[in-house]
């Protein structure tokens, strides 16, 4: 049953009966119209207040719980529910692993109508915590307060911050004691900064009024052990600056690469600003098969280590090489998966939009000695080309690797007019996807498809699919 209460509705007793995109789960109103849901499990049975209403559907939120779906666990974080960042932590990890999977069949099969193979079931993280080589905190003068809070007449205390931005709230940071995404030392380190900021009135940065000294820290870790840490300062005091930065040093003599940036611009992007390294490498390195990749502060490179190498052979076994190939690496970014497979291809060709990844790409290509393999900067629709094709060769294998929007329509003509034996296609959003593969699909049919978890108690999901000519 419903009440109206203006254009919002309030639906009592929905069953939740699936999850959908972007982490949404979903119930059916009494109306027939779908309602996302942001705080529910399937197998919730649950009151819904509605916040938006759409044509075909409503948005809301569970307010009462009537029955606790079989499918929940108990979120090992603190911050679940406020932070965002782990948005699935409440649902046990199989169930995770069941979703992400069918949504990534019901895009291939809804979006692209494509005529699948059997799926291989979805290669789960060994890690379902801790996994994150790369994570950055913003500092704040007005830490994120709770209702609990707000409403007390208590003294609120310390105000600063040292966490993570609310969801859809860029100047409200969520102060933080252990996050559960990335292995010590880095909880150690964001909570002894923190706290020797505070004790030595080190300013913590206001976004609003763009005031402050202390803006955001970058903490990265490798597999083999190295670790990386940037702090970025709003304005310089060589003072205060080198009492920060020493400290962190003598505290955490582990640390590989200690490295600042000083910015004074709005935004705390760091890619157009000077990096400067206080102590140690201004890299780290990162191993994988006997091959080191070198990183900077600002290089690419996938988030979760172990599971990047199951997707690397993968895309490496989907891509059947004798030895015999000529492939290009599409999207290749800092070109690790270009290095990751060179050993077995004639020549590998990758071609990326971002100089400075092209750069990295071929020092680490140098540093461990990979000589069959090129790579090229500009941006894809336009680098490759009929021209381009001339020069380097007609490739028998194409790995394509793109950002989240996927392929632009040129790059898939190009594509077709190639003609390679076989496409790897490999991709962070099985929706652009599912629409690419739709556009070549009269040439290629899809003979393999293997989804990978990168990201658990999240809903994101990476897709692998092979692709081999009709």
């Amino acid at each position: 049953m419903s009440r109206r209460k203006s254009k919002k509705q309030f639906f009592e007793e929905l069953e939740v009966v699936d999850a959908g995109a972007k982490g949404k789960t979903i119930a059916k109103a009494p109306d027939g119209k779908v309602v996302f849901l942001s705080n529910a499990v399937p197998g919730d049975v649950v009151d819904v207040q509605t916040f938006k209403k759409r044509k075909a559907y409503y948005e809301g939120k569970a307010t009462k719980f009537h029955k606790l779906s079989e499918k929940r666990v108990q979120p090992e974080c603190d911050y679940f529910g406020t932070c965002g960042g782990c948005k699935w932590q409440d649902m046990a990890y199989i169930h995770q692993l069941y979703y992400k999977q069918k949504e990534v069949v019901n895009n291939l099969t809804r979006i692209g109508h494509i005529n699948l193979p059997e799926i291989t079931p979805i290669l789960g993280s060994k890690e379902h915590y801790f996994y994150r080589n790369k994570m950055e905190f913003s500092f704040s003068d007005s830490r994120w307060l709770t209702l609990e809070e707000i409403k007390s007449d208590n003294d609120l205390g310390d105000r600063n911050a040292l966490g993570f931005h609310i969801p859809g709230m860029w100047d409200k940071i969520l102060d933080i004691n252990k996050c559960h995404l990335q292995a010590e030392p880095s909880n150690a380190i964001r909570n002894r900064v923190k706290q020797f900021a505070v004790d030595n009135a080190l300013e913590f940065f206001n976004t609003r009024n763009q005031t402050g000294f202390l803006r955001t820290m970058m903490i990265r870790t490798s597999s083999i052990g190295e670790v990386m840490v940037l702090v970025q300062f709003f304005k310089e005091d060589i003072v205060k600056r080198e009492l920060l930065l020493n400290y962190i040093a003598q505290q955490f003599p582990q640390i590989t690469s200690l490295q600042y940036v000083i910015n004074e611009k709005a935004n705390d992007t760091i890619y157009d600003q000077d990096v400067i390294c206080f102590k140690g490498r201004d890299h780290i390195f990162e191993e994988m098969e006997g091959l080191h990749f070198k990183i900077n502060a600002k290089s690419f490179y996938q988030t979760n280590s172990k599971q990047a190498y199951e997707l690397y052979k993968i895309t490496r076994d989907f891509a059947g090489l004798t030895g015999k190939e000529l492939v290009y690496d599409l999207y290749t970014g800092t070109g690790t998966i270009a290095q990751f497979i060179a050993k077995k291809a004639k020549k590998v060709i990758g071609v990326e939009a971002v100089p400075d990844a092209i750069l990295a790409a071929k020092e680490n290509a140098q540093l461990n000695a990979i000589t069959n393999v090129e790579f090229f900067v500009g941006d894809m629709k336009h680098v490759f080309n009929s021209d381009f094709i001339k020069t380097h060769g007609k490739p028998d294998i194409v790995i394509t690797d793109p950002p989240r929007d996927g392929m632009h329509k040129d790059v898939v003509a190009q594509l077709l007019n190639i003609g390679a034996e076989k496409i790897v296609y490999v991709s962070c959003n099985s929706a652009t996807q599912a629409r690419d593969l739709a556009l070549m699909d009269a040439m290629y049919r899809v003979t393999k498809v293997q989804p990978v978890d990168m990201f658990p108690q999240t809903f994101h999901v990476e897709n692998v699919v092979l692709l081999e000519k009709r």
